[in-house]
């Protein structure tokens, strides 16, 4: 799996560091998302897909 973020596109939420803080993290400043990990394991597997799925600007991608 691979994960990307799209800086440009995210509406600074939070949604994705509730959902998979050990994945995400928010810039302090603006709140735009952190990418900590871009190939996470296997047990954080569902964690980035659901942070992908709860992200309201989509702007989460997973390569599987």
């Amino acid at each position: 799996m691979k994960v990307t973020v799209d800086q440009d596109a995210c509406a600074s939420s939070g949604n994705c560091v509730m959902r998979a803080p050990e994945i995400f993290d928010q810039r302090d400043d603006d709140g735009v998302v952190v990418l900590l990990n871009n190939h996470p394991s296997a047990e954080q597997a569902d964690d980035a897909r659901g942070a992908a799925a709860v992200c309201p600007a989509q702007a989460i991608h997973i390569e599987e």
